[in-house]
């Protein structure tokens, strides 16, 4: 491998390589990086000199990567996505009135609290910007240890060292199809489940874990018959006939479903906003922390706040 590389272009040079391998031709690749063919030419040339490797192969569709082609791409990609995290950390802490909050929060939340609470955010600090992962409760809990979010939104507080602020409160209840027996009844108790078949999330999801965890309290082992990571498309399901569904009361109805309220008390979910508490907020996760926990958004409600030790760095 040589050593004669400018590493000053080298992440321009990644990033075009990635660009060549979506076109597969040079013209098409050259136009959309605004740069003229022989230019692009010579920094795919670079990049193979560099690492001692033919990366593409011509063929009369245009151009392919070969093995070792693919094989840099998937080390590029990496490069080029961390690379542009370290400018977004980096403008994040130089200047927190344009800085980048990463966001994540449960996929049933993306109709309902996320875009009211990011409106009125906007509203606040209108030149920030919100960096958004739409993920199950597993997925956000691993990405908040990794740091490649900030800051969450999720169901319960996350074990261990986090902090926690209660945004809303959600009723469950029952979804039956227009047609089910149990359609015609107010209210129902979880033990009269028993003999119907299920449709819920996944097992590891937070919210198969609650469920599961409100049946087990009835004495209920229940019969699943599907599963979605989508609490609209469990919605769904239930609609065409498939079995019933426990969701939050805000889903039932929407795709012709019917809503029968719950007995149990403890039949809801609490939807808050988490944080890390083993490291200290990035200025504009903080700002965006602040804003929330301190009531200053539209949907803001009198859930009492577990909030203390971790938002400010003192």
């Amino acid at each position: 491998m040589q050593n004669t590389y400018d590493r000053s272009v080298l992440i321009r040079d990644l990033s075009w390589l990635l660009a060549l391998a979506d076109h597969e031709h040079v013209t098409g690749a050259a136009a959309a990086l605004r740069t003229s063919q022989p230019t692009l030419s010579r920094s795919l040339a670079r990049v193979e000199a560099e690492l001692g490797a033919r990366l593409f192969e011509r063929a009369s569709d245009g151009i392919h990567p070969n093995p070792a082609g693919e094989l840099v791409l998937a080390g590029a990609r990496e490069l080029v996505a961390r690379y542009d995290q370290l400018l977004a950390d980096l403008a994040g802490v130089l200047d927190p009135e344009t800085g980048v909050v990463r966001l994540a929060f449960l996929d049933s939340m993306a109709t309902s609290l996320v875009p009211g609470l990011l409106r009125s955010f906007h509203e606040h600090a209108p030149r920030m910007r919100v960096v958004l992962r739409q993920e199950p409760a597993h997925e956000i809990r691993a990405d908040l240890e990794t740091g490649a979010a900030e800051l969450a939104i999720t169901s319960e507080r996350p074990p261990g060292g986090y902090g926690w602020h209660p945004l809303q409160e959600d009723r469950l209840v029952l979804v039956v199809p227009p047609t089910h027996p149990l359609s015609r009844r107010k209210r129902i108790s979880l033990t009269e489940l028993a003999d119907e078949e299920l449709v819920t999330t996944p097992v590891g999801f937070g919210y198969r874990s609650l469920i599961d965890g409100l049946l087990r309290d009835a004495g209920i082992a229940p019969r699943v018959s599907f599963e979605s990571q989508d609490l609209a498309t469990i919605e769904g399901l239930v609609a065409a006939g498939l079995g019933v569904a426990l969701v939050p009361e805000q889903f039932a109805g929407v795709s012709g479903t019917v809503g029968v309220r719950l007995q149990e008390d403890a039949a809801r979910r609490t939807i808050g906003l988490t944080w890390p508490t083993s490291r200290e907020l990035p200025p504009p996760a903080l700002r965006f922390c602040d804003f929330v926990v301190d009531g200053k958004w539209s949907g803001a409600t009198s859930i009492p706040a577990v909030r203390r030790s971790t938002r400010t760095p003192s």
